[in-house]
């Protein structure tokens, strides 16, 4: 049986630090005790599949690529003895009604077939899922029972880097687990999350903990364990949680409806960088930049335009351009929404009326991009500046090219589209029309301007 060894080190006092005199850690013993009541663990029985989606280690295999290894959802899987024996999953979660609601992650239910919840006392309660939002990977299940202990919620929005935090969950099958640590950072953008601008914190989470709450220095819950960043599938001092302000416009929605309805506005958008914020005169990077304005969409009809910087959404000011989507997908259906539109050089008031994220449009938005990527390009549109400075009236600029691509032997990082077969090229999105009705058999011409000079060059899409 393995002995824990204890470390008996020397302890070096250190100078305080101006300001902090007054600061002193929480009392986590106290903090423990008035939260695990709340806390509780989920374990789940799967069916299994036909063809599982498990390795011979029994993770779950990612697709490739930096964001599949190193960003996972750390439920656990219990070793399979046989490929049709049930799969068995375990995390965690909070009870936030006392007569039974419960919210954790959309991805420690996902395809259970059975759930069961045990709470603080051991007592087991079978649960049934009310309903999951895969974008916000939050779920909000329920059991039959009364008079449950109540977590408190919290307001993520005040929260601030520094602070210290504590989470509880079941690691590994631990139960009741207590970790600690600060918020490293906020508002973190995580691959394929536009929804969930996360807190970072360097609590030590594992497989297991996820759905968890994430609990500050007075007792109230600022998130849900989600992620980790890892190169092993263990934690590696980071950690990721869903802002609980998120989950409960979230678990709003799915208590009324089982299902969660998103906002549209109909823009892609891009950060504003240093160099960009010199361009239009800023003096930081606060807004997101507007790429491209999708037709007949509740931008185009508001009059936004490609190089307009939206730097505030109904008043709240928008500090990085991640923080957009998620604004306007929990704005209310159907009503105005004004907008501070920052356009050559001036502020401008702009009244927007929200329109329902179909599946259609997030697809249509996603698939420009996807699609020109495919052809082995990267393209961003250009602004206001750029064309002025550049005397030209539109066009898409070439940011990188694949090796593999069609178009390698021909452009150049830096070369601006003008006209493509022959179509005008004001946004990326003509740029994909254009490709997607290209001939395959024959070269199509491009009128670029490279090096300030304009000129024709000719390219064969396909055999």
């Amino acid at each position: 049986m393995a002995v824990a060894a204890a470390l008996a080190l020397p302890l070096t006092l250190l100078a305080p630090v101006p300001g902090f005199a007054d600061t002193v850690m929480p009392d986590y013993v106290q903090l423990v005790k008035q939260s695990s009541p709340w806390v509780v663990n989920i374990s789940t029985i799967s069916k299994p599949k036909a063809q599982p989606a498990f390795d011979s280690g029994n993770e779950p295999i990612f697709p490739p690529g930096p964001a599949g290894d190193m960003f996972r959802h750390f439920f656990q899987q219990m070793p399979q003895q046989q490929q049709r024996e049930p799969i068995r999953s375990l995390g965690s979660g909070f009870i936030i009604s006392a007569d039974g609601y419960i919210l954790t992650n959309a991805h420690v239910v996902a395809g259970a077939d059975k759930i069961t919840v045990k709470l603080s006392d051991q007592q087991e309660y079978p649960a049934k899922v009310i309903g999951q939002d895969k974008r916000t990977d939050i779920a909000l299940i329920k059991i039959d029972a009364k008079n449950l202990p109540v977590a408190q919620i919290g307001n993520s929005d005040k929260i601030q880097v520094g602070e210290w935090v504590l989470a509880i969950g079941e690691p590994f099958g631990l139960d009741h687990t207590a970790t600690h640590g600060i918020v490293s950072a906020i508002g973190r953008d995580l691959p394929d999350e536009s929804y969930v601008p996360f807190i970072q914190t360097d609590a030590p989470v594992n497989p297991g903990n996820s759905g968890g709450p994430l609990i500050d220095a007075n007792g109230k819950v600022i998130g849900i364990n989600s992620q980790i960043y890892t190169k092993s599938g263990g934690y590696m001092g980071i950690s990721f949680a869903i802002p609980i302000n998120v989950a409960m416009n979230v678990v709003d929605q799915l208590k009324a409806t089982g299902k969660v309805t998103r906002g549209y506005l109909g823009v892609l958008i891009q950060p504003v960088t240093n160099d960009l914020a010199k361009s239009f005169g800023l003096s930081d990077t606060r807004g997101a930049l507007v790429a491209q304005v999708e037709p007949n969409t509740p931008a185009a009809k508001a009059g936004l335009k490609s190089g307009d910087i939206i730097t505030k959404f109904n008043g709240k000011v928008i500090k990085h351009s991640g923080e957009l989507p998620i604004m306007v997908g929990m704005a209310p259906i159907g009503k105005p929404a004004s907008l501070t539109v920052l356009r050559d050089g001036k502020e401008h008031e702009m009244t927007v009326v929200i329109e329902k994220l179909d599946k259609q449009d997030m697809e249509a938005a996603a698939g420009t991009q996807a699609a020109i990527e495919k052809m082995g390009l990267k393209v961003s549109s250009l602004t206001s500046d750029d064309l002025q400075q550049l005397n030209i009236k539109y066009g898409v600029k070439v940011d990188a090219i694949k090796n593999d691509s069609p178009f390698a032997s021909v452009l150049a990082p830096g070369d601006i589209l003008l006209e493509v077969n022959r179509q005008p090229m004001k946004s990326t999105g003509d740029l994909r029309k254009a490709l997607d009705a290209a001939p395959k058999n024959r070269p199509i011409a491009i009128r670029l301007l490279r090096d300030g000079q304009p000129l024709f060059l000719a390219v064969q899409l396909g055999d």
